[in-house]
């Protein structure tokens, strides 16, 4: 298999020259929340840190960065599903197939809300590290499809990592959209050897991780940036359907200190007309028909 630069599977193409998109009841912006499970295993690395380590240098077992990502799972994740049951929002979930085995209350309740599964790995290790891509992919959508009676059709990688191969291995596993790209507002085909993919909208703009844990704003920010964010893209939406991805992590967004800006988040996009919230299947079906 030849390595493909990611310019060979999609053609350049100006949003504002494309044909123009509809949702159905005279909707004009799609909103994409998408809540991130994740499994960090202590007797690896830590996938990042929020303490640094006593003389700079990184310790295994790391119990005081694993204990704060254990927390999301514990506490966290209740807050954020409140918040999302309270905005009657359908989050597209992407999990780490390993959170069926760890924790799989978590994975139960997301179950019983009816909410997407979304692969996310087997658990929280670069593709690039990984031994073999095909069977952890594999791996990945059988443990998902046992545990919830459906094989997902959305990809994220542990990172947002891929190789110049990882695209090609997803399709020929049955992925039909991914979510790993931050190069549009619309969704986009890339092409792989065994037919199309879907690009659903990323970012890393008002990414919980980049912001917050990378960037270092004050919680504040992040409601703030997410409605600039938001105001930019529905004015465009006027002109032709948009799609706006937001992104929230357990240990992150369900902190005390954060939860009550997402809720305002929340509530201000929601509140505006002509927004319809979806998951990643729902954007994708409806994708395939508008640009028929």
């Amino acid at each position: 298999m030849a390595p493909t630069h990611p310019s060979q599977r999609l053609e350049f193409s100006p949003i504002t020259n494309r044909p123009h998109l509809t949702l159905p009841n005279g909707d004009r912006m799609i909103f994409w929340v998408i809540l991130a499970l994740e499994v960090w295993d202590i007797e690896r690395a830590m996938p990042r840190m929020v303490l640094s380590p006593p003389q700079g240098q990184p310790l295994t077992p790391d119990h005081p960065n694993w204990s704060w990502h254990e927390y999301g799972m514990r506490v966290g994740v209740w807050r954020l599903m409140k918040a999302f049951e309270d905005y009657n929002i359908r989050p597209c979930v992407t999990l780490n197939a390993r959170v069926c085995e760890d924790y799989p209350v978590v994975a139960d309740a997301i179950l019983e809300r009816g909410w997407e599964f979304n692969a996310h790995s087997y658990d929280q290790i670069a593709m690039h590290k990984v031994d073999d891509q095909e069977e952890t992919i594999t791996k990945s959508l059988d443990i998902i499809e046992k545990f919830c009676g459906k094989r997902p059709a959305g990809w994220f990688g542990p990172g947002l990592t891929q190789t110049f191969d990882t695209l090609d291995l997803l399709a020929k596993a049955g992925i039909t959209y991914i979510g790993d790209w931050v190069l549009d507002d619309q969704p986009v085909e890339l092409k792989t050897d065994h037919g199309p993919v879907v690009a659903l909208p990323y970012n890393y703009e008002i990414h919980d991780i980049a912001q917050q844990m990378i960037q270092f704003h004050e919680s504040e920010i992040y409601e703030k940036r997410a409605r600039d964010y938001f105001d930019c893209i529905y004015e465009e939406s006027a002109d032709n359907v948009r799609v706006m991805a937001l992104a929230v992590h357990p240990y992150i967004s369900g902190s005390p200190h954060r939860i009550k800006y997402v809720r305002r988040t929340l509530d201000y996009i929601m509140g505006k007309p002509g927004v319809v919230s979806w998951d990643g299947e729902q954007i994708l079906d409806w994708y395939r028909t508008a640009k028929a």
